[in-house]
């Protein structure tokens, strides 16, 4: 058999790759690449024809295949499909061409793999000499994942092709769109990417202005089916994960929040890294625990959070770095403060006390805390998080010493914000009635975390202190000022 670009093709591709033939391979294939290589993605199904050959494949992982990349699935049919991608290809680019070939693998049982470990021999040899001049390129390998419908014999392929100012631009996806910090973070977003290269996705319907403001859709991070075929259809390039069930609210029901905080991290992670997406997740001053160092606390140290939510990002956190490390999956994270904002909901989190505070300053002058008046926490008005985050994702990789950064604007009391909000509400009043589960939290969290790393790697500065944070949440007296949390 042989494996061939056309020579008769514009590009003026040559012939790249001769072997032996092989009796088990009854389709002659030839290989053409129609587009550059860093625009062309090539995939192609084997169809295995026994239950033996189908075992063969759950021990494909464990066979070398120098340096191919590859990523094992559950088999669950006779079909498999790959797809062949180069390694900067983000699924954004100009042209996107796809060719279908199948190989249909009959003999002795285990033959099937020694052809494939063959044809990838080949691929990992290939040299395409494009008409653009390109550097000669290995074509990586990567497993888009199985289902007997995914590839039929009679599957076409079309190209299609983009503006270069298109290309240029991330195509972004956020989860949990409606929580917190997802909405202010789309509209930021759009500013910068386009209206329509940004799509806010929840499992609750919208309100009128969030529809109308931008594309939004339905996406239950449990369901990963649905998750690809939104990554698919809208060529989605950076995804932000912001689905979760917070602090306070994650240990009243434990089982929901180990669900959405851990099984559907799993699923974003694996069709970021299926699809080469860049990957935000949010973590939290709730993944350290008593155990930590509290003032200051930095990047790395012992974390041994006392709560679901907080071992769920720990969680996040590491499987984060494994699949940087261990596919190239480029993840990004920061560990944010307590955020605060005059126009999200509370979630549930331990310091929803700080958007309280300035409700009753503005209605009655009076206040009852749930935490102590001296339970120091690290805080961020919204629009520092929300700029932190752009920030970070704009980062080029290289100027990234690590995957996961603390970040840091204030730090202060229940007390010392009261006395804050009396320079403006002459006679407010603040009063303490704690809760034991909140304040047990409060008391396992850091007091003051260290961001100098983000601030040396890739420029991070806050613009909001305390004083300022104040002046600006009373400005909206009469308002629904709101608190956004992270943690």
């Amino acid at each position: 058999m042989e494996l061939a670009a056309d020579t008769n093709h514009p590009d003026g591709l040559e012939p790249v790759h001769k072997f032996k033939d092989l009796t088990m391979i009854r389709k002659k294939t030839k290989l053409y690449n129609p587009a550059c290589i860093c625009q062309a993605g090539i995939d192609f199904t084997f169809q295995m024809n026994t239950p033996r050959q189908s075992k063969l494949w759950q021990r494909l992982p464990r066979a070398p295949v120098h340096d191919l990349r590859y990523r094992s699935v559950t088999l669950q049919n006779r079909s498999v499909r790959f797809g062949m991608f180069p390694p900067d290809w983000g699924g954004v680019a100009s042209t996107k061409v796809s060719h279908h070939m199948r190989n249909e693998v009959t003999g002795k049982p285990g033959t099937w793999l020694r052809v494939f470990k063959e044809q990838m021999q080949v691929f990992r040899v290939l040299r395409l000499r494009p008409a653009c001049r390109c550097p000669s390129t290995v074509v990586p390998f990567r497993l888009l994942g199985s289902s007997p419908w995914q590839s039929p014999a009679s599957a076409s392929f079309h190209t299609t092709s983009f503006s270069e100012a298109e290309a240029d631009l991330p195509r972004v996806l956020i989860t949990g769109g409606l929580g917190q910090l997802g909405v202010g973070l789309a509209n930021l977003l759009r500013k910068r990417f386009g209206k329509d290269n940004v799509i806010l996705s929840d499992i609750k319907k919208p309100p009128a202005p969030v529809f109308h403001s931008g594309p939004f859709v339905y996406a239950d991070i449990l369901d990963y089916k649905h998750l690809r075929e939104i990554v698919v259809n809208n060529r989605i390039t950076w995804l932000l994960h912001y689905s979760a069930l917070l602090s306070a609210v994650g240990e009243a029901n434990v089982s929901l929040a180990r669900a959405v905080n851990i099984t559907g991290l799993h699923n974003i992670l694996d069709v970021a890294a299926e699809h080469n997406l860049r990957l935000f997740v949010p973590s939290t001053i709730g993944a350290f625990g008593p155990t930590s160092p509290r003032n200051p606390t930095p990047d790395l140290c012992i974390q041994r959070p006392r709560t679901i939510y907080g071992v769920s990002k720990v969680h996040a956190e590491l499987m984060g770095e494994y699949y940087h490390y261990r596919y190239g999956l480029d993840f990004r994270c920061l560990r944010y403060p307590g955020i605060i904002s005059a126009d999200s909901q509370p979630g549930g989190g331990t310091t929803d006390y700080a958007v309280q505070i300035f409700h009753a300053a503005a209605k009655n002058g009076k206040f009852e805390c749930n935490l102590e008046a001296s339970s120091r926490l690290p805080m961020m008005y919204i629009d520092d998080c929300l700029r932190a985050t752009l920030e970070v994702m704009e980062a080029p990789a290289e100027a990234l010493s690590m995957r996961i950064y603390n970040i840091n604007a204030m730090s202060f009391t229940p007390e010392e914000l009261a006395q804050e909000v009396c320079k403006h509400v002459p006679g407010f009043q603040i009063t303490y009635s704690v809760d034991p589960l909140r304040q047990a939290i409060a008391d396992s969290w850091p007091m003051n975390l260290d961001d100098s790393n983000a601030r040396k790697d890739w420029g991070w500065k806050h613009d909001f202190d305390l004083p300022e944070l104040v002046t600006l949440m009373l400005n909206f007296h009469g308002s629904n000022s709101r608190v956004a949390r992270a943690s």
